[in-house]
């Protein structure tokens, strides 16, 4: 009887579960209708949080907006100290992007933090509004190892690899680096880094010898930031929008609409879109804490073990991820 009971009602719940997933794909779910933009001069506001991994959300929201004629300017608020090389590179691309083709202003703020992979993001906007007090730069690349071999030799551990070429498994946690291989990813370091500090000199109008001075992986305060050059003005986000408004010319009348934040429920098991943010890593620390729908188990255990970002380039300030 109480096994009956049990098999009817998983599926009801199944039942439950598919009507309020066909309900999420109609955008109907719960009456969250699409926003849309409305306000004929409207200043279209993103955020840009924490370690970015792909940045796929990012540039979804700036893809889907950008091109609405009611949108006059973008404003984009950074808080977030860098990450993967590509995907800043592209985010970077992109809002340059909107600032060449659609002639619309583009303005980034910081009152937090705005250093390696989000700076080089920021750099393609017209405008950078910081905090005197936040932290900006970090101009750099760094490229992080472990080897763990005395850990495998005390668990009895033996590990190998075969492969189809000396580089294959350079960087493998279970042996020493050779030199050859150091010079490898020395040469892949200094390679990206000539990106970097190309295109800030590039897009800040700055002199090369400047950049170099400077892009040793040090942070600046805003305040110092600005004096150097490598932002444009002392502010907070009122001042960013202000400033926005201006640039686009569009006096007082305009409205900032706000991307509408999608609300987590029970039909978001397994929805590989949570996972789609820029803020990727916060995902893993609500798994930690227990809070987060459908556990990344393996993505909590490489949060805990500082291995998410091993043997890849990262334009990032370490230790803000953690």
């Amino acid at each position: 009887m109480q096994g009956s009971f049990f098999k009817k009602l998983v599926i009801i719940f199944l039942v439950f579960v598919g009507i309020g997933a066909l309900l999420k794909m109609s955008g109907d779910f719960f009456g969250e209708s699409e926003k849309k933009v409305t306000a004929k001069n409207t200043i279209l506001h993103l955020d840009m949080n924490g370690v970015i991994l792909n940045g796929k959300k990012f540039l979804k929201n700036l893809k889907k907006y950008k091109d609405e004629d009611k949108v006059k300017a973008i404003l984009i608020t950074i808080n977030s100290p860098g990450g993967a090389v590509g995907p800043s590179q592209e985010i970077y691309t992109e809002i340059k992007r909107v600032r060449e083709e659609l002639k619309k202003p583009v303005i980034c703020v910081s009152t937090g933090v705005m250093a390696s992979g989000a700076y080089y993001s920021a750099v393609a906007c017209d405008k950078i509004v910081v905090a005197p007090g936040s932290l900006v730069g970090s101009i750099g690349v760094i490229m992080e190892f472990a080897n763990i071999e005395k850990l495998y030799d005390w668990a009895k551990i033996s590990r190998y690899s075969i492969t189809s070429g000396k580089f294959k498994d350079s960087g493998a946690e279970y042996r020493a680096m050779r030199e050859d291989e150091r010079a490898l990813f020395q040469n892949m370091i200094d390679e990206v880094y000539a990106q970097f500090k190309g295109t800030v000199a590039k897009e800040r109008n700055l002199k090369e010898e400047l950049v170099s001075e400077y892009a040793d992986g040090r942070v600046f305060t805003g305040a110092t930031a600005v004096k150097l050059g490598f932002a444009d003005k002392e502010g907070f986000y009122e001042d960013a929008v202000k400033l926005a408004a201006e640039t686009a010319k569009l006096g007082d009348n305009y409205d900032v609409f706000e991307i509408p934040k999608k609300r987590v429920s029970i039909f978001d098991l397994g929805d590989s879109d949570r996972e789609d943010d820029v803020n990727s890593m916060a995902e893993y620390a609500d798994v930690l804490k227990g809070k987060a729908f459908g556990p990344d188990v393996e993505g909590a255990m490489k949060f805990v073990l500082r291995s998410k970002f091993l043997n890849q380039p990262m334009m990032i300030l370490p230790g803000t991820w953690e």
